[in-house]
């Protein structure tokens, strides 16, 4: 685990992440109060959104925040059209991790040095699922699993960055790893359209959730359809949902509790509506 100090006295560089959602900001804005943390949202490009977290699981050395932003990628993709990348970085590692719908987090992680620790196929998995282009951009991604004495962690985050300005992610200046938390967030607030995202409670939490499923491809599975999809849809989130809740809290993480919760959400309304809805 990371401290303040260097064993030779000096400050380590405080744990922080930025949080990249391949949607406009007024689709994310109902998805983040999922997340239960005070957050800054904030354009970042044609079709990408920023949101900058507070941080406060991984400054109060609750979590580290790998873990709690794969619980937050995790949280923000279930049922959304759009893929979630965060960005993270702390004194010993840089890394990313990528959420898209239901499928599996896929994420890689540099140590202090720039040294290389993930697989060249979790990159790859990375750029396909996010459309990058599959020859220039692999190009680019694959030189980051290279061995590079020249790039420390935080120069390996800016280079993905880099080349995710291919696909149009143009960040708010100031917004670079290894940045505290309070420099991230004060360049993120200056940037036209950034506003700032506050829990308001589970009930309008879920609604909102479901308001952004309702739009995506996960439209026709949606309970008050009352299709069999949807009923077995709703088992398969109750299904996952406790797992993932229980595992979130044994493990003390609060970002793998809220995605569990989102889908236990999800699911028990499903089932609750099933069995009260008239079978034709």
């Amino acid at each position: 685990m990371s401290t303040d100090r260097s064993r030779f006295g000096f400050p380590l560089p405080a744990p922080g992440a930025l949080l990249l959602c391949r949607a406009d900001p007024d689709s994310v804005a109902p998805v983040a109060q999922m997340l239960r943390e005070t957050v800054l949202l904030a354009p970042a490009g044609e079709g990408w959104s920023v949101l900058v977290p507070e941080g406060q699981p991984w400054l109060r050395g609750e979590e580290p925040v790998d873990r709690v932003v794969t619980g937050w990628a995790t949280a923000l993709a279930v049922g959304a059209p759009w893929p979630v990348l965060a960005l993270w970085w702390d004194a010993d590692r840089s890394g990313c991790v990528l959420g898209t719908g239901f499928r599996r987090s896929v994420g890689y992680v540099w140590l202090a040095g720039g040294t290389p620790v993930g697989e060249d196929e979790a990159m790859r998995t990375l750029g396909a699922r996010l459309g990058l282009d599959p020859v220039l951009d692999m190009q680019e991604l694959d030189r980051l699993t290279e061995p590079d004495p020249e790039a420390d962690a935080h120069a390996r985050v800016r280079g993905l960055i880099a080349v995710l300005t291919r696909a149009g992610v143009s960040l708010p200046a100031g917004l670079e790893p290894g940045e505290p938390t309070d420099r991230l967030r004060a360049a993120a607030v200056r940037r036209p359209g950034a506003r700032q995202i506050e829990w308001g409670g589970w009930r309008e939490a879920v609604r909102a959730e479901l308001d952004v499923v309702e739009s995506g491809p996960l439209g026709p599975y949606l309970p008050w359809t009352g299709s069999p999809r949807a009923r077995l849809l709703a088992l398969a989130q109750v299904t996952l949902g406790a797992p993932a809740v229980l595992w979130g809290l044994r493990r003390r993480s609060g970002g793998w509790v809220t995605a569990g919760a989102v889908l236990l959400a999800h699911g028990a309304l499903g089932l609750a509506y099933g069995a009260m809805r008239p079978r034709d």
